[in-house]
């Protein structure tokens, strides 16, 4: 096969691949060839990521205040039952407000809320669960959300992009034996990669915990694995 089919092939190879994903403008060259090609990598997480919400609503600023600020404490509280450091939880924000009563036509203040947001990492799903639980008898708490993640994101995308780089690689190989040359060395490179949304799951309100005595809905099931995905463009010099 010559080289101008050597060509054709590569651009053919070139147009399929661009229907799957944009790719950046790379010119023409003879005795190279230009592919490209996705990976992943999958993982089971490592990580829980436990959300929820502290909002306490009082008729005076102080009264709101005091009523979160016992909450924080039952918190603290069950956080060392459970064997964790209350350092481990993260504060988001923290925010006191007046609530106002819009149907009244001079918008009258009839009470203060406190809102504050927790964020706590679990490395010990067991834990998950029962957290959850407790957290949902308190009255002041809402907004609980679990979602699963890995810690070392970093090391995820680099495997992915080594993925896609060994298809690419692999493919363009295919291409030169077929045109009966030899793949030299790489050129060029581009690599997008794509973490994983995260996966949140809302979790059941007091009302709801309360009035059911029996295990959580999340109990013994395996959290979905994290798949971070990469795509690699790639041109090889050919022999």
């Amino acid at each position: 096969m010559n080289r101008s089919a050597v060509l054709c092939a590569a651009a053919l190879l070139l147009a399929v691949t661009a229907g799957a994903q944009e790719h950046p403008a790379v010119a023409a060259q003879a005795n190279t060839i230009y592919v490209g090609a996705d990976g992943k990598y999958e993982s089971a997480p490592d990580t829980a990521l436990l959300q929820f919400n502290i909002s306490a609503q009082e008729e005076t600023a102080k009264a709101a205040y005091d009523r979160a600020s016992r909450a924080a404490e039952q918190i603290r509280d069950m956080l060392r039952s459970n064997g964790i450091s209350p350092k481990a939880a993260e504060i988001g924000f923290f925010a006191l407000e007046p609530v106002y009563d819009y149907r009244n036509p001079k918008r009258k203040l009839i009470a203060y809320r406190v809102n504050s947001s927790v964020s706590l990492k679990l490395k010990d799903f067991a834990k998950v669960a029962p957290m959850v639980s407790q957290l949902g008898d308190m009255d002041v708490t809402a907004g609980q959300t679990v979602s699963y993640t890995v810690e070392n994101m970093d090391a995820a995308k680099l495997k992915a992009s080594e993925d896609a780089y060994q298809h690419a690689r692999a493919e363009a190989a295919a291409v030169a034996g077929a045109a009966q040359r030899t793949l030299g060395e790489l050129s060029y490179a581009s690599v997008d990669v794509s973490e994983p949304e995260r996966i949140v799951a809302p979790m059941m309100g007091r009302v709801m915990v309360n009035a059911m005595a029996t295990p959580a809905p999340t109990e013994q099931f395996t959290p979905q694995k994290i798949t971070v995905t990469a795509h690699v463009n790639a041109l090889f010099t050919l022999k």
